[in-house]
């Protein structure tokens, strides 16, 4: 097996979260590569953002939620290496990653910034992106700044009226509380399934199959993220505003046991743009890719693949346009004191005939998620 490390300098490291001061970010990546073992995952380690990066195929980000770290996402990354190019990213302030400098507000926005920056400097364009909670929030602000093959949300934050509601705030404040506090008493309690179901029975929906170590590791970096309190303090009176248009497809999933963001107070999605495709994941929770690996990975190939479908189709209408314009019956105009000459015929299709419709209708559903208008 050959292993490499591979040094790469920022071209451009004030871009990342348009503050000059930020210390160092993409100043190197220290990567590890065998594209012969796809499976064997690659740690991008940079100064200021840590990533996981694995498999072969097309490009594929994954954001994990607030008080969460890129280790949420083990549980799918064997099964989507084998389809993508797996990027997962600790956000800045969680897992590995150093936070946001002190003047920055670490804003859904600001975060997406600095995603971007990484992204810039490993030289990855155009990636299909999935996100978990904050992660899915932030993957809309990516795709209002950068071209996206796709989005996937897995119970996106944001969604709400105005501030987020009271409830997952008290539930978020009361579980960094716990596992700042008490992390060692709780690590003992998830070793035991029991104890899993209680400690996790609020953001998982069958967290007696976790094993003890997926429920450690997820205390861990509840407890120990040095940039959950100022997060949330930005995100807290924050929702998701579609102020610029996302041109990818986007497919957003709710867990049918989700009980952190409830469906009367956190699923408003007339921000979301039209033509959203909306899926369940049943028996899953807030953070389902431990729930059920085998259908978060499915969703987001569906995804992935009906974007690559719409793409080849909107492919397929422009050269038939092309073909027609080719193929259209030429006409005579005389112009004063000169030849005739040829022109066209101007099609009755009109400039766009090749585009899909808009929807203007707003999301289409399968599943029984409502979506009443989030106005300003």
């Amino acid at each position: 097996m050959e292993i490499r490390n591979v040094e790469i300098r920022s071209r451009r490291p004030a871009d990342v979260c348009h503050n000059p001061g930020y210390p160092g970010l993409l100043a190197r990546v220290a990567a590890s590569v065998d594209r012969a073992h796809p499976g064997l995952p690659e740690e991008n380690h940079l100064t200021s953002l840590a990533c996981t990066r694995s498999g072969v195929g097309a490009p594929l980000v994954l954001l994990h939620g607030l008080g969460s770290s890129r280790q949420a996402w083990n549980p799918v990354i064997p099964a989507l290496a084998a389809r993508f190019d797996v990027i997962a990213v600790d956000l800045p302030g969680f897992g590995d990653s150093n936070p946001v400098p002190a003047q920055t507000k670490p804003t859904p926005a600001a975060l997406a910034a600095a995603v971007a920056g990484l992204l810039d400097d490993l030289g990855v364009t155009a990636p299909h992106l999935a996100g978990n909670s904050l992660g899915g929030w932030v993957a809309l602000e990516l795709a209002a700044t950068r071209p996206a093959a796709s989005l996937t949300l897995l119970s996106p934050a944001g969604l709400w009226r105005e501030d987020a509601p009271g409830y997952p705030q008290a539930s978020l404040r009361a579980t960094r509380w716990l596992t700042r506090h008490a992390d060692r008493l709780l690590s003992r309690l998830v070793a035991y399934r029991p104890g899993r179901a209680i400690v996790l029975g609020q953001t998982h929906g069958r967290p007696m199959r976790l094993t003890a170590e997926y429920a450690q590791t997820a205390i861990h970096a509840m407890g120990a993220c040095p940039g959950f309190d100022a997060t949330f303090t930005a995100t807290a009176p924050r929702r998701y505003l579609a102020t610029t248009p996302v041109s990818a497809p986007v497919t957003v999933a709710f867990g049918s046991r989700d009980r952190l963001l409830l469906r009367h107070q956190s699923r408003y999605l007339g921000q979301l743009p039209p033509g959203t495709h909306l899926e369940a994941l049943p028996g899953c929770g807030h953070i389902p890719m431990a729930d059920d690996p085998g259908a978060v990975t499915a969703l987001i190939t569906r995804s992935a693949r009906r974007a690559a479908a719409s793409n080849d189709a909107a492919s397929g209408n422009a050269a038939t346009d092309d073909a027609r314009t080719a193929l259209r019956p030429l006409s005579y105009r005389r112009a004063s004191g000169r030849r005739p000459r040829l022109r066209p015929e101007r099609s009755a299709l009109g400039h766009h005939a090749g585009q899909a419709g808009g929807g203007a209708d707003g999301p289409t559903s399968r599943s029984p998620i409502s979506s009443p208008r989030a106005g300003p």
